[in-house]
């Protein structure tokens, strides 16, 4: 989710701060005025965004931008539950973001999400809910796949998790976690590899499964860490007894540092793996690429029983709620881990633009990615 005001603003800001750099290396007595306007613009910006929002909710005109789906405009809503008692006990905020977007290639996307905190931290309670309307591209499974072995198809689905946790230790959470999702597709290529029905998942899969989740955290804030770790191990398994059509397990680990360098810049590092044991359907293979993991590659540019991602930000402010991102990311798909080897990865980096919106650190994001594609990206928080 993202906001076309706000993109226009952050770009502004962008273009401003370089122009500002080269002011004032030409003349040091224009330095004033400059600071000045800039002064100026970044208050204006910080009212506009206070007239959209009220004490607890923050009402927004949503526009996204990815090569998954073209440009998106929609409305968005983001609610934070936060007090001064919250901060002074150092209680993290729970949060709820809803979001629909309708896009240019004829998406249609209702999103929800619940983060919410209880019991002095002690408890966790994480559910999303998706309903969508998908034309999509799928470019068939392996890590080799060419871009143009692609095909268009469109499906229908809904989505929902639900994920309990509780603290066992300090910084170590523990949990039941729910998944369900089912889809109709109702496009396919004609002679594609959809419409052959040889490839699982390519008529109308339904996966219902149930599992543990493992989290150890250690971040010093939730939405803009500056030093910890972030650390979560899933093991899902979808069984016929639980409503599935399909029975196989799914492991993730996704490991996350978090650590300042120089001086007030902040390394983000993130290391993830995926491995699925039986048949799952495409929607639900190992995959890389999108918004989240490798941008530059479009969304399931690559799918597989195995994946891993390794991915890197840097972190810069530049002034006041403005600042840049420089990133890199790395990854592969394989069937078995037989086939891994450091000439199967693919490669991926670019550069950012953040502006935060919030007190509690929720960030605009628009990041400009170079893979197998030049993909840029509009949307809220950090990906890593």
């Amino acid at each position: 989710m993202s906001i076309l005001l706000n993109r226009l603003f952050v770009v502004g800001c962008f273009l401003m701060v370089t122009g500002v750099i080269d002011v004032q290396a030409q003349n040091d007595s224009s330095s004033f005025s400059t600071e000045k306007r800039e002064s100026k613009f970044f208050n204006t910006v910080d009212h506009v965004l206070n007239r959209l929002s009220t004490d607890t909710w923050s009402f927004i005109p949503a526009v996204t931008y990815s090569p998954e789906t073209s440009l998106g405009i929609g409305a968005g809503a983001i609610k934070v539950f936060k007090s001064k008692k919250m901060e002074e006990q150092g209680l993290r905020p729970s949060s709820m973001p809803i979001t629909f977007i309708y896009t240019l290639k004829q998406q249609a996307i209702l999103e929800l999400d619940l983060d919410l905190w209880k019991n002095y931290n002690k408890d966790y309670i994480n559910a999303r809910l998706e309903l969508t309307d998908y034309p999509f591209k799928f470019y068939g499974i392996g890590n080799d796949m060419s871009i143009d072995h692609q095909e268009d198809y469109a499906t229908k689905y809904a989505y929902f998790h639900l994920n309990y946790m509780r603290r066992i230790m300090p910084k170590v959470y523990v949990g039941p976690r729910l998944e369900f999702r089912t889809d109709n597709i109702y496009e396919k290529q004609e002679n594609g590899m959809l419409e052959s029905g040889e490839v699982l998942g390519s008529d109308d899969p339904r996966v219902s499964g149930m599992g543990l989740k493992l989290n150890y955290d250690s971040r010093d804030d939730i939405f803009q860490p500056k030093g910890g770790a972030y650390h979560q191990f899933t093991w899902m398994t979808f069984q016929p007894f639980l409503g599935s059509k399909f029975t196989y397990n799914r492991y993730e680990l996704d490991l996350r540092k978090y650590m300042p360098v120089w001086e007030n810049k902040i390394l983000a590092m993130q290391a993830w793996w995926s491995f699925i044991d039986g048949e799952a359907p495409f929607q639900q293979m190992s995959l890389i690429g999108g918004s989240k993991r490798m941008r530059g590659y479009f969304d399931g540019r690559y799918r597989e029983k195995m994946a891993m991602v390794y991915q890197a930000e840097l972190r810069l402010p530049v002034y006041g709620n403005l600042g840049l991102v420089l990133f890199g990311n790395t990854g592969q798909v394989a069937n078995k881990v037989a086939q891994y080897a450091f000439d199967r990865f693919h490669y991926g980096a670019g550069f950012g633009v953040r502006y935060r919106m919030n007190d509690e650190g929720i960030n605009i994001r628009i990041d400009f990615a170079f893979g197998d594609q030049t993909a840029f990206y509009f949307g809220l928080n950090e990906v890593i």
